[in-house]
């Protein structure tokens, strides 16, 4: 198992600024702290789900190196970090464009009233799926059959939720401050959202096309 790109690929999904601006709306809502703690167990619950259904999936039985579903991962790893690094640099392209005005989405508009259900099942709809199955095909590579192998699955899940957690636990111990610093935080990712797409989209879909070339190399 590549330890290094799974948390790379963790401190990415932890730092991607489209599901952190729902999380932080929710943060600075009424009930807001209620809300957030909904959102996060939401966020752990179908990111470990995600985990344990490819661990089953294999079998706790990772293809050998140099087989054919061994070389499936790996393309499709390949494939991801293309599609990654496409979406970085024509955010490059456009990031001198104007932008168009958008209305907010519906459910912002109720965001005070929202229920707890929703704001959890929020989490799993805002995920970025793109890094997520790029972490998926990196946990194929695991056998659980040791406590390095289970720390390491641990770790990518804790370090994919990190900022998630941190806004909470600030949240529910100083909220005064904590509502300064998601409000801050929103509005910095809101005028640095298309520059974040296009540095994070680049780097790590390099990133993955050359680790995922080598591997298919050697």
């Amino acid at each position: 198992m590549d330890i290094i790109t799974l948390i790379i690929i963790a401190v990415a999904i932890a730092l991607d600024p489209l599901p952190l601006v729902p999380f932080i709306l929710l943060l600075t809502s009424k009930r807001g702290v209620r809300k957030g703690a909904a959102f996060l167990v939401g966020w752990l619950v179908s990111l470990s789900a995600i985990v344990v259904l490819t661990i089953v999936a294999t079998g706790n039985t990772p293809p050998e190196h140099g087989s054919a579903p061994a070389w499936v991962a790996l393309m499709a790893k390949l494939l991801i970090g293309v599609l990654l690094l496409i979406i970085g640099l024509r955010k490059w392209r456009t990031m001198s464009r104007p932008k168009r005005p958008k209305a907010p989405p519906k459910w912002q508009q109720g965001i005070d009233d929202m229920s707890l259900w929703f704001a959890a099942a929020l989490a799993p709809i805002t995920q970025p799926w793109g890094l997520i199955a790029a972490g998926v095909t990196t946990v194929l590579e695991v056998q659980v059959g040791s406590v390095s192998s289970v720390l390491a699955l641990v770790m990518f899940v804790l370090v994919a939720s990190s900022s998630y957690i941190a806004l909470q636990v600030g949240a529910a111990v100083r909220p005064e401050r904590a509502q300064r610093v998601a409000t801050a935080m929103r509005a910095w990712i809101e005028s640095h959202t298309d520059r974040a797409i296009a540095v994070g989209g680049t780097a790590i879909g390099a990133f993955l096309v050359a680790s995922s070339t080598y591997q298919l190399l050697t």
